[in-house]
């Protein structure tokens, strides 16, 4: 999509605390990407180039992917994937896959196989090790698959063990607040990608209004018909940080952009620096 349509891609600069996070570890830095839609329309190869450099100039300790690489057809992930191998990162690359990813039966492997073939670890409903035992990065597959699945991983690791999670939809935030989450990473949403300044996501005063207006109206309205919900139903979690009971969420906005596209919303990049309590108790 024409950058008009979408935006200069913003540069998002946030430091985390992790409780218990080894000295070690204290400043390790994370690069998420997401929501990239690669499919000649939602993401121009410009944007995607320079969403690349920013990730390499940041000199990340770790990159982390979560999901929608393409859109619906999986096959433009094998040209996505020749630019994704620039990616440059001691520790790797980390990568979940989002619900367009599994949008037909064979999407999941082909787009796994071709990730994993620059080597990207994907993550379905499995935990890896890429920054050391001390730090466990939780992958669990697309909450819309039917098989995202909370107990199964999360019971591997003991409570007092620090974890990122890695989860393509935020509302999964909701079901994993019964368990340790220090940081969960997800995108989905696009920031909702129409935003009121001061105000948040335009879509939420959009459903506030659609509930005033009856049914039987509603109906003969397309525009009206939207129904919202079946992208999210925490919409205040369209973008940002957000503290969820005692977990922590980040959402990332996205590299690829809807028609009609963007306002106020830019797509994004996110660098994440990961501080432990002896730094943040100076």
């Amino acid at each position: 999509m024409h950058w008009l349509f979408s935006g200069p891609l913003s540069v998002e600069k946030i430091a985390v605390n992790i409780p218990d996070l080894p000295s070690s570890l204290d400043g390790t830095r994370l690069v998420q990407l997401s929501d990239l839609h690669y499919d000649g329309l939602r993401l121009s190869n410009k944007m995607l180039e320079e969403a690349i450099a920013i990730t390499n100039d940041a000199e990340p300790d770790l990159i982390l992917l979560t999901g929608d690489y393409v859109t619906d057809d999986p096959s433009p992930i094998y040209q996505l994937v020749k630019h994704l191998k620039h990616l440059q990162a001691p520790a790797g690359i980390c990568a979940v896959l989002g619900n367009h990813d599994v949008h037909y039966k064979y999407s999941q492997t082909v787009i796994t196989d071709a990730l994993t073939s620059i080597g990207i670890k994907v993550l379905w409903n499995e935990i890896a090790y890429p920054l050391g035992k001390d730090l466990p990065i939780v992958g669990f597959a697309d909450y819309w698959s039917g098989e995202f699945k909370i107990a199964s991983v999360l019971s591997q690791l003991e409570e007092a063990i620090p974890r990122i999670v890695l989860s393509h939809n935020p509302d999964t935030a909701e079901l994993l607040k019964k368990w340790r989450v220090d940081l969960q990473l997800s995108g989905h949403t696009h920031g909702s990608q129409f935003v009121l300044p001061g105000m948040g996501p335009i879509v939420i005063y959009y459903n506030q209004l659609i509930r005033k207006i009856p049914r039987k109206i509603r109906k003969y309205i397309p525009f009206l018909r939207a129904n919202w919900g079946k992208v999210v139903s925490n919409w205040e979690w369209a973008q940002g940080f957000h503290k969820v009971g005692k977990n922590q969420l980040y959402v990332n906005r996205g590299l690829g952009t809807y028609p009609p596209g963007r306002l106020f919303c830019p797509p994004e990049v996110t660098i994440i620096t990961l501080l432990s309590d002896s730094t943040l108790y100076k």
